[in-house]
């Protein structure tokens, strides 16, 4: 039996190397030391492959777990602490700060990554340029991602489909059955082109053998629409998205590797993953279909056609498929054009009796305390817009800037809640008020630190070219569900609740707003209220529009003692009273600065009572904000209110009384 631990000399590097007779794979009993054995002897295969690439890293700290258990595992892109110094890294800059990612240049490297369960290996398909920066891929991926009911035989004839498209366009694709359920298409590049520019190139052949061979092939993200046919995944080639490197081992049940393959293999009727001892002895044996990839200069042939365009199928007069996209050069490639926002739909108050009468079981959703917010994603990028239409694209960079979320899709409009939320999990609508309404740049970035934020996502509107806004509830679900199912925070779908009773108790317990209750079978009607939806909140709130202030005394000396509050009434503001609590100093401060360019002689509006009116200092009626109070006077006034925050996504006249 090997020792516990033991300090070893590789290739003039020390490395301290511990359980090597831990079995990592349990099915196979595979141990940590077979695994680094693997990574040693496959070096001269895989090492090319990484060379100049930020390594991402899939990690299995317990074992890989079995078929019907598998282990967790976690994803990790900043070098780990305490990693030896001589592992050479490179710094990226993302939305949460800069990530040094190690560079695997020698077997040292990759021994080391073996020894903390780095057992995936995953990288971008370019390489860092002399700059230092991110350079142009030098080659491109085609993800063939099997369906429910579909095998690697299916996988392999679009394999052989997508060959035809991509050698016509001067391309030599070598594939790679992925060591997980599909096969990876590579074809070396010479980097002249974009990332995005090739993303278009690669969604255009996906498209074109979809509609070749609708039965066989989808290009739609949507995983509804997977079942028997073979998903083509071009969204990998996104400069921001990574593909595990071929030759790497794989975190599945069996000790499988992404193993480069001969086209010849792919026509066998068995054709079947392949695992590292396998993966090792062709690797002897001097077969190295992959290595293509590693010459200097690929075959690019481009016309002079402006745009990428499809010779009219011969398929389609009954001759042999003879697909041939005319592509003049990848930055040619047609762009989709980018959705245009929306206004949400909205829920009317209601009470738990009506909403249980919706549908059976009910559908409801936490009503989060955040900011409404439509995203719309498009050339690989999110915008975001407040419920008055208000771009707060350039506050929220974590879901907007580089390193955020990448949606697998073409194009979407979604809608959700941005909230922030306070050391107890609780959604806090006072810690959003510190990121609401920044503007400047190294304000958001030292807010993005102090106050995170999560983008509750719960319907999507539009995917792919389609407006879903007459799909049931339920179906939009499903679709958003597999669109975002593999994001992390700060984007997330929220869960869905089946009892009102049991989930509005809960909300109470938590200290929540409310709920939301659904009908699941409701179209989306944008920027409508609409009884299909229905609001049940624990605390009464009110939208106001501030209309005057009264001077602070003592503490408050400087600032103010409280805001006159009014709300529009049959076209004009009615006077609904005062707010003095709910303050913090930084509100107290910002509000000042807002309200003093709005300052009048008079006020904006009749009816204040004489004792508010005595000292008060108007202000033009443009901002709005948002308190919480206990009831209506019989007069029309809040009783016991206290201020929430201002709500700059809304305007004076979308104000309405709350019944």
């Amino acid at each position: 039996m090997a020792p516990e631990a033991q300090n070893v000399q590789i290739d003039g590097r020390r490395l301290r190397i511990t359980n090597l007779d831990k079995v990592v794979y349990p099915e196979t009993g595979t141990t940590k030391g077979e695994i680094i054995a693997y990574y040693t002897a496959i070096a001269p295969h895989i090492l090319p492959l990484l060379d100049g690439r930020p390594v991402t890293r899939k990690r299995w700290v317990e074992g890989v777990g079995t078929t019907d258990h598998p282990a967790d595992s976690f994803f990790t892109k900043q070098l780990e602490p305490g990693a030896p110094s001589w592992i050479p890294r490179h710094e990226i800059r993302h939305s949460d700060g800069p990530k040094e990612y190690p560079l695997v240049e020698d077997v040292p490297t990759l021994v080391w990554l073996a020894q903390v369960a780095a057992i995936e290996l995953h990288v971008p398909q370019w390489r860092f340029a002399p700059d230092g920066l991110p350079g142009r891929p030098d080659r491109l991926v085609l993800d063939l991602d099997p369906g429910p009911g579909v095998g690697l035989a299916q996988c392999a004839e679009v394999a052989r489909i997508a060959r035809g498209l991509l050698t016509g366009i001067g391309l030599e694709p070598v594939p790679v059955t992925s060591g997980s359920k599909g096969i990876h298409l590579y074809a070396a590049l010479p980097g002249h082109q974009t990332s995005d520019e090739i993303s278009a190139v690669v969604k255009e052949i996906a498209r074109l053998i979809e509609t070749e061979h609708p039965d066989l092939a989808t290009s739609t993200m949507a995983k509804a629409a997977r079942g028997g046919k073979v998903f083509l995944d071009w969204s990998q080639n996104n400069g921001k998205k990574t593909t595990i490197s071929p030759y790497s081992m794989r975190g599945r049940a069996q000790p499988w590797v992404a193993a480069p393959r001969t086209w010849d293999e792919l026509d066998d009727p068995d054709l079947a993953q392949l695992d590292f001892a396998t993966v090792l002895e062709r690797a002897k044996s001097g077969l190295d279909p992959i290595a293509p990839l590693r010459t200097e200069h690929a075959p690019w042939v481009q016309s002079t056609h402006p745009t990428a365009s499809v010779d009219e199928s011969p398929a389609r007069r009954g001759d042999a498929p003879r697909h041939r996209p005319r592509i003049a050069g990848a930055a040619s490639a047609p762009a989709s054009a980018a959705p245009a926002s929306v206004s949400p739909m909205l829920a009317e108050n209601g009470t738990p009796a009506i909403a249980r009468g919706l549908s059976s079981p009910s559908w409801v959703e936490v009503k989060w305390d955040g900011i409404r917010a439509i995203g719309t994603w498009s050339d690989g990028r999110m915008l975001l817009h407040a419920r008055s239409g208000t771009d707060i694209t350039g506050r929220y960079p974590e879901l907007t800037a580089d390193g955020a979320p990448f949606l697998p899709v073409g194009d979407a409009i979604v809608d959700g809640e941005i909230v922030a939320f306070d050391r107890q999990g609780r959604p806090s609508f006072s810690l959003l008020q510190n990121r609401m309404h920044l503007t400047r740049p190294r304000e958001i970035e030292r807010e993005v630190v102090r106050t995170p934020i999560v983008y509750m996502v719960f319907d999507l509107l539009r995917l792919d070219g389609h407006d879903l806004s007459s799909m049931p509830l339920s179906q939009r679900r499903t679709l958003l569900e597999e669109v975002v199912s593999d994001l992390a925070a700060p984007m997330q779908v929220p869960p869905v609740f089946d009892d009102v009773d049991a989930a509005l108790a809960a909300s109470d317990e938590f200290g929540l707003e409310g709920v939301v209750v659904k009908d699941p079978a409701s179209r989306y009607r944008a920027g409508q209220r609409s009884p299909a939806w229905l609001k049940l909140k624990h605390t009464r709130m009110q939208e106001v529009v501030i209309v005057g202030v009264r001077p602070g005394k003592g503490d408050r000396e400087g600032t103010f003692g409280s805001l006159l509050l009014a709300v529009p009434d049959s076209g004009r503001l009615r006077y609904v009273g005062r707010v003095g609590t709910g303050f913090t100093d930084r509100m107290l401060r910002d509000l000042l600065a807002r309200l003093a360019p709005l300052r009048v002689d008079s006020a904006p509006l009749d009816g204040v009572p004489a004792v508010d009116a005595s000292d008060a200092l108007w202000v033009e009626p443009e901002l709005v904000g948002e308190v919480e109070f206990a009831n209506w006077t019989p007069d029309g006034v809040l009783r016991h209110s206290r201020w929430r925050g201002l709500r700059p996504d809304k305007s004076p006249d979308e104000v309405v009384v709350e019944s």
